[in-house]
């Protein structure tokens, strides 16, 4: 059976890959796009949401996604507050840092099935959904994947967005190092008495790193990282006494809580994936690497990625090889520096806060009361932050 042949091929319909489809949009490219399953959206309220910052709003823009998502889900973050484990305290305000803005929460289910609806509109790609890999080869002149179904495809570019758990990279061979912080992320959304005023809020405490991020409308949605037995703990109470211990964790700050959605939790894991291209490969989102939460980046990463390396691909001669691996370089390189950047920051800001002695505990909370009385670089702080420079 002959294989049908495309330039890109990208396993993966998550967030990253579909965004990565949509850019690709008015370019003369062919692109397949390989899912297992089709996004839905949750009913109610989607207890995974994200924090996407400006530049990351203003990718979906250029894609022509933002425009179609549902204004009344979409809440803005116009301040942060961070709080130390003994008092100490960071604010950040989009208005005192010169911003509309520092950011959106969005529900991911309302993003992947805009950009799943976008996908199915454009003339340039090919959806194959339902569909499984089952294996794949790496030729001179194309990267060949076979299906469950035994069909077969070609293209000169394929791209693995497939995820932490990355069957693309496992196919490959390429290692990634892995460091399970023995954590769970829980997730769950409140409807709260008071009004949050589009504050995001997070506390750095001994039992993890709790954050609030504000929904449209009185509502909040929580990200609780902590060691895995108080996870199974949290997710074990009944939900009165889930809203009462969220709301006194974060000092009744918007007064009684109502859940909205079940609470749910899944491990956290600091994965670095030291190779992300190659001859005919490149690796984006959460196959190419994965951050702790508590810096509310992931997603933003895997936008920035898709963003890089479709710029990379449209401005690419049509006599230019798009698998030619010293093009692809040019994509590991640009988005090394960032992901490094975040990787280490977030994983160092974690590790200091598991630090128990008092000697520590001083001067991290110290760090914050000094950096919070330093507006001119407080200010700069948030404009790299949201990549406002």
């Amino acid at each position: 059976m002959s294989a049908t042949e495309f330039d890109i091929l990208i396993v993966g319909g998550g967030l990253a890959g579909l965004s990565l489809a949509c850019a690709l949009r008015d370019t003369r490219l062919k692109v397949a796009l390989l899912e297992q399953r089709a996004p839905v959206r949750a009913a109610g309220w989607d207890a995974r949401v994200y924090a996407i910052s400006p530049a990351n709003a203003d990718f979906m823009q250029g894609i022509g996604t933002w425009k179609h998502l549902a204004a009344e889900r979409i809440a803005p973050i116009r301040a942060m507050q961070i709080h130390g484990d003994t008092g100490a305290r960071l604010d950040f305000s989009a208005y005192e840092a010169g911003l509309p803005e520092l950011g959106w929460v969005l529900e991911s289910s309302l993003m992947a099935c805009e950009l799943w609806e976008s996908v199915k509109r454009q003339a340039n790609v090919s959806l194959f959904c339902p569909a499984t890999p089952k294996s794949l080869a790496i030729g001179p002149a194309a990267a060949v994947l076979t299906l469950g179904d035994l069909r077969t495809l070609s293209a000169k570019l394929l791209v693995g967005a497939d995820g932490r758990d990355s069957w693309v990279r496992e196919a490959l061979g390429w290692q990634a190092m892995q460091k399970p912080y023995g954590e769970m992320g829980l997730v769950a959304n409140f409807e709260c008495e008071r009004p949050h005023r589009g504050i995001a809020r997070q506390w750095f405490r001994r039992d993890g790193v709790l954050a609030w991020l504000p929904l449209a409308g009185e509502r909040v949605s929580i990200v609780w990282s902590t060691a895995d037995d108080h996870a199974r703990a949290l997710l074990a109470l009944p939900a009165g006494e889930l809203c009462a211990q969220v709301a006194a964790a974060g000092g009744h700050e918007l007064g009684a809580l109502r859940l909205l959605t079940p609470a749910a939790a899944f491990p956290l894991r600091l994965v670095r994936v030291p190779r992300t291209a190659g001859s005919r490969l490149a690796l984006l989102g959460d196959a190419a690497h994965g951050i702790h939460p508590l810096s509310g980046h992931g997603i933003n990463l895997g936008y920035q990625d898709a963003k890089v390396l479709a710029g990379l691909l449209a401005n690419t001669p049509e006599w230019q090889d798009i698998g030619n691996p010293r093009l692809l370089a040019r994509y590991q390189r640009e988005r090394r520096e960032e992901t490094l950047l975040m990787q280490t920051v977030t994983h160092a800001l974690h590790e200091l806060f598991r630090q128990e002695l008092p000697v520590v505990r001083v001067l991290r909370n110290l760090g914050m009361n000094l950096t919070n009385a330093l507006p001119v670089l407080k200010n700069q702080l948030v404009r790299y932050a949201v990549g406002a420079f």
